[in-house]
């Protein structure tokens, strides 16, 4: 799933630092064209000549089912096979998987060392990104390895490695390729850069370091004619192809998770941050409350331990209550350095909060022909409420939709970003992966395990609910003849009418 998991966010901390060449690689007319994360560009449109199915599951519509080591990447296509990474922690080895796309059946695997895999959120794996793939080989990143070429075959063909950089919660970045041009997005705490590399040699072309860094974040770059558009932490940038050089940014409070989609000469990009909606946010109590509740040695401050231990939350996650790293609680604020908080730095602390309360994130409609810092001039609309933290948009015919934690989706109008209708599709918990549509059907899982179907169009129309079992977390990917293959946590599924 490149955006699998990664609930990755801006920590308190940097959410108080915020407030104070040529086209896309083609495939052949008899290949599938689901060949990086998302599908085309990460459009999530798919081209096929039948629609997958509406109702299926372990029995139903199910051609094959293939167990998995864990991972959230989700599953590419080329020709007849299948490409997915996945994790082996009993053999510390991360994994590279190839697939008969037509029975399930494993072709041959490649076997990765790691020095060290670093911090990587709760419900997250090792393996989040999504492979891409051309005629001649498939492309894999490991944020603890670095970039993998191999033929289709299983033959290596080149690696570069990328020195390990500690993040807070991992990485959920996927490769991209842009004619001869490997495209990554590594973003990391210390230092993030943007860079292309020949998909032929392994050889870096490019590389542009942005600064500052920003801090960790994981969306998949897209191309806009001859402009590579990243959805990073705390804007959103655009670069040229053939150099590097930055062309126009877009400030936001954002953690830079999911990927933009483009129609055109547009993108539509959801913002995200800890505060952005008022729901995300937790009332703190004022300091003799503090003292009276958590002062367990009665010095009249508050120790670390204490605050610690105290369990109050100062934003959370909505509708997701038992997923770890839901909430965040308040930070421990010592500014005269005595080891204790006094009440004037709790005052700091709830002023910081009303400040981060005026600061809202959004669904951004943006226009990319700008220059410079066109965040004042280039935003054609934004819809400031239910914005998914790791879930893209999908913009198909004349409508926008994201779906939420809670499985709470919003349907906009595309040219002008009024609310169709704000509904819930029946289908609980956290939200991964991103929706997608073929042959006029829109699919989006959920972290509980229900592939919901649901209609385009301006008013909610679900078709169905299919219950597959376990978690899902990697967006769903499409053959051209109909077929639908969804990852769950533990197994790859194929599903086409029967």
């Amino acid at each position: 799933m490149s955006r699998t998991v990664r609930c990755a966010t801006h920590t308190f901390a940097l959410a108080l630092t915020f407030a104070a060449p040529g086209p896309a690689l083609a495939q052949d007319a008899s290949t599938p064209g689901w060949n990086q994360f998302r599908g085309p560009n990460a459009t999530g449109i798919a081209t096929v000549s039948k629609a997958p199915p509406v109702d299926f599951g372990p029995g139903r519509n199910m051609l094959w089912k293939a167990d998995l080591p864990v991972g959230h990447s989700s599953p590419v296509i080329w020709g007849d096979r299948l490409f997915l990474t996945a994790f082996d922690a009993k053999a510390e080895r991360l994994l590279v998987l190839a697939l008969d796309r037509k029975t399930g059946k494993e072709l041959w695997r490649q076997a990765i060392a790691y020095e060290k895999l670093g911090n990587i959120q709760a419900v997250s794996t090792p393996a989040t990104a999504t492979p891409v793939v051309d005629g001649s080989r498939v492309y894999i990143y490991f944020a603890m390895a670095g970039l993998f070429a191999y033929e289709l075959d299983g033959k290596p063909a080149w690696n570069l490695p990328i020195p390990f950089e500690q993040t807070q919660f991992g990485s959920g970045t996927s490769p991209m390729l842009a004619g001869d041009r490997l495209i990554l997005n590594r973003a990391a705490n210390a230092e993030s850069f943007i860079t292309a590399i020949d998909r032929r040699s392994g050889k870096e072309l490019w590389r542009v370091t942005r600064t500052p860094p920003g801090g960790p974040g994981h969306s998949t770059p897209v191309l806009v004619g001859e402009q590579l558009v990243v959805h990073g932490s705390g804007r959103i940038e655009s670069y040229d192809l053939a150099t590097g050089t930055r062309r126009w940014w877009v400030t936001a409070p954002t953690s830079g998770t999911s990927t933009p989609a483009v129609v055109g000469d547009m993108i539509y990009v959801a913002t995200w941050t800890p505060f952005g909606e008022a729901d995300q946010i937790r009332p703190l109590p004022d300091f003799a409350t503090l003292i009276r509740d958590h002062d367990a040695d009665k010095s009249g401050t508050i120790n670390q331990a204490e605050m610690k231990s105290s369990g109050i939350v100062v934003a959370s996650r909505p509708d997701v209550p038992d997923v770890p790293g839901a909430s965040f609680g308040v930070p421990f604020v010592d500014q005269d350095k005595d080891g204790e908080m006094a009440a004037k730095e709790w005052e700091f602390v709830l002023q910081a909060v009303e400040k981060m309360k005026m600061v809202q994130h959004g669904l951004l409609a943006i226009r990319t022909d700008g220059q410079g810092d066109v965040t004042a001039t280039h935003v054609a609309w934004r819809e400031n409420k239910s914005i998914p933290e790791v879930p893209s948009p999908l913009v198909f015919g004349q409508h926008v939709y994201y779906v939420r934690n809670g499985g709470i989706l919003s349907c906009l109008d595309v040219a002008s970003g009024k609310v169709l209708y704000r509904e819930r599709l029946g289908a609980p918990g956290p939200f991964y992966s991103s929706p997608v549509e073929a042959g006029g059907r829109l699919y989006v899982g959920s972290g509980e395990g229900l592939m919901v179907v649901f209609a385009p169009g301006g008013t909610m129309n679900v078709l169905a609910r299919n219950d597959l079992g376990a978690p899902i977390y990697a967006t769903p990917a499409f053959a051209p003849e109909g077929i639908l293959y969804v990852r769950t946590t533990s197994a790859l599924f194929a599903f086409g009418e029967r």
